[in-house]
């Protein structure tokens, strides 16, 4: 009999808020069973509050947070396709389910959109190049099979691809996770929803507005029947902001999106963090909702 209950998690935007801060609350995740997965964002700028506030490098953080938990699922929600080679990002992304012992769910993207404006300027204050959208896209599926060959092949090869050129390329150690970790994809377009169908094992969502994202999911169906694959295989995540003081808002949210099929939750908490936000959101959100 397949499980098919809702798995919640939450996420920590790693801007304007201390290392410190962030740990506690994913230290005290870790120890409440209904919380399954934790995730961090891909930014290097902040993208809201104070724009010239802290904000930690991704992956950076989510592998000292691997450290310092045990059962938590985790990842970036998602990484910027944009940002790193992606025989690097493979390699980072093996690392860190080394050093989580293969709890890593790998969440990638395109990368950030024009809007908000603020997530532009992160390219140009790093040296990075903005690819426009239709080479950005195309970038991002060479990068979904690119790194799928490296945590999978067993022997160094070669790419020749339009946007990704390797040679002799190679993964030691490879993840823990065989045959590699779940593929977590992010975006909404119809672009990027064929490339969902081609590599994702799961497809993630900003939650807001349910219905445009239920009509996406319905796109999302079509594009795995083309090419034949059950849509079932594919998992529906939603990301769903967190009020602290109107709970019942975000359990109606939660409520709408478990009923819309979407099965893996990601719950956002805004900073500053309360005292015991893990519990609460235990208590408040999930139990009431399953």
């Amino acid at each position: 009999m397949t499980d098919d209950r809702p798995r919640f998690g939450i996420m920590t935007a790693p801007m304007n808020v201390g290392y410190q801060d962030v740990l506690r609350v994913w230290r005290e995740a870790d120890a409440v069973p209904q919380i399954e997965h934790a995730w961090l964002f891909d930014h290097l700028m902040p993208i809201g509050g104070d724009p010239d506030g802290p904000a930690y490098e991704g992956w950076t953080l989510l592998s000292a947070l691997a450290a310092q938990t045990e059962r938590l699922r985790l990842g970036l929600l998602v990484t910027s396709n944009r940002f790193r080679p992606p025989a690097v990002l493979a390699k980072i992304a093996a690392t860190v389910d080394v050093v989580a012992g293969g709890r890593l769910d790998f969440g990638i993207g395109v990368g950030s959109r024009p809007h908000p404006p603020a997530a532009r300027r992160e390219y140009a204050a790093h040296g990075i190049p903005f690819l426009e959208t239709a080479d950005a896209v195309a970038a991002f599926a060479e990068a979904c099979v690119v790194i799928r060959r490296l945590w999978t092949e067993t022997e160094p090869f070669d790419v020749d691809g339009a946007h990704v050129r390797l040679r002799g390329a190679f993964c030691n150690p490879r993840p823990v996770q065989r045959p590699h970790p779940p593929i977590v994809i992010g975006g909404r377009s119809a672009a990027v929803l064929r490339v969902v169908a081609e590599h994702a094992d799961v497809w993630n969502i900003p939650g807001g507005d349910l219905e445009d994202v239920v009509s996406r999911s319905a796109v999302l169906d079509r594009y795995c029947d083309d090419i034949g694959r059950d849509p079932a295989s594919v998992t529906r995540s939603i990301h769903l902001g967190v009020a602290y003081d109107r709970p019942s808002a975000t359990r109606d949210a939660i409520a709408a999106a478990v009923d819309a099929g979407f099965r893996h939750v990601v719950l956002g908490l805004p900073a500053p963090y309360p005292p015991d936000v893990a519990h609460w959101v235990a208590d408040e959100l999930v139990t009431p909702s399953v």
